[in-house]
């Protein structure tokens, strides 16, 4: 999922970040380039929105920002991308200018998919499944499953493909599994993350409740087979119970840009730091506007367990706790805590609950 480099860079970047504000430089860039999508999501209900694109032209000018540098990783998704009118010209141009980029799909167009990932040069495919196929039938109101299957087979041996999988009131621990299954037969990656409320998508009910011991002993054990998906999914549950206090660094380094042209803090908070039919991307988010705003909600919000944001929080603490002791990591960062007890380390208390949960 991430190799050395990656860590170091982005590590590089958290630095130059905190210390030089007002140049903050991007990580990653999420363009919901297209409000437009096939899907009937009981979880989203993006497709009861007008339809609205972020044309080439909005995209070009995005691009030339200097806040994203060639090691930017730029996902391209919607709604579902493939379906904006010009997805085959924005793809032609990230693959020439920008070939750091991502695309990210239903696959429910799948021969748009497969062509699109022939035609042109993503440097990873992510393709959502949400579990069984009386599930996916269930959630999506769309018969897509074999399309999913259709579109792994097609693109596997042309670039990594992911399964995207997120656990939600609507799917099960086994639907987890199910997808983890489905992953380690074609071999390829899978990234779990958590339903959270997002405004841009309208999403329709509230957060996931845990029951504690209840919760852990239900994750399937092959998600230890994967990477970077247990101490997400099993840290949402100290999260839930307010036991578990990180802050939002990724704010500084992740941001997003929505169809309509609106930049949100964050894609939990409707917080909108501005639009880029009004200014440039560099004077929204280097803006002194934008720093008061980041600042303050870094402090303070621990309100969100969406894995865009919250996985960037935990990579970067525990790779910290790597290098340094954790008394040491506070004196610059600030105080947090994994757990109820404040002075467990992340190493020591993913031993703990995994020891706990596999030994009953």
């Amino acid at each position: 999922m991430y190799n050395l480099q990656d860590y170091l860079y982005n590590g590089l970047i958290f630095v130059n970040n905190i210390l030089r504000k007002r140049h903050k430089k991007l990580t990653s860039l999420m363009i919901y380039s297209t409000t437009s999508c096939q899907s009937r999501c009981q979880h989203c209900s993006i497709w009861k929105k007008p339809t609205v694109h972020l044309t080439l032209n909005n995209i070009i000018q995005l691009m030339n920002s200097r806040c994203i540098t060639p090691k930017t990783v730029v996902g391209l998704e919607g709604g579902e991308f493939v379906l904006h009118p010009e997805a085959d010209e924005i793809m032609q141009w990230f693959d020439t200018h920008h070939p750091n980029y991502t695309l990210l799909t239903n696959a429910l167009a799948v021969e748009k998919v497969i062509a699109a990932v022939k035609r042109h040069r993503p440097k990873h495919l992510y393709v959502s499944l949400d579990g069984k196929r009386d599930t996916y039938l269930y959630m999506r109101g769309r018969d897509g499953y074999d399309k999913v299957m259709q579109v792994i087979e097609a693109c596997k041996t042309r670039l990594p493909v992911s399964l995207m999988f997120c656990l939600s009131p609507w799917n099960t621990f086994e639907d987890m599994a199910h997808v983890i299954e489905i992953a380690q037969k074609y071999g390829i990656d899978v990234r779990i993350g958590i339903y959270s409320t997002m405004s841009f998508f309208d999403t329709t009910k509230g957060l996931m409740e845990t029951n504690d011991n209840d919760f852990l002993s239900k994750i399937p054990p092959g998600i230890h087979q994967t990477k970077e998906n247990y101490d997400f999914v099993a840290l949402y549950d100290e999260w839930k119970n307010q036991r578990l206090q990180l802050r939002c660094h990724s704010i500084f380094s992740e941001l997003v840009v929505h169809s309509n042209g609106d930049v949100p803090l964050c894609q939990n908070l409707d917080v909108i730091l501005g639009n880029i039919h009004h200014n440039t991307l560099d004077e929204i988010f280097n803006s002194r506007q934008t720093r008061k705003t980041q600042c303050r909600y870094s402090n303070t919000c621990n309100n969100c367990w969406i894995n865009y944001h919250r996985k960037y929080d935990i990579i970067l603490l525990r790779n910290l706790e790597k290098v340094f002791p954790k008394r040491l990591i506070e004196l610059f960062y600030g105080k947090y805590q994994w757990t109820n007890c404040r002075h467990t380390t992340y190493r020591r208390h993913i031993k703990s609950i995994t020891a706990s949960t596999y030994t009953r």
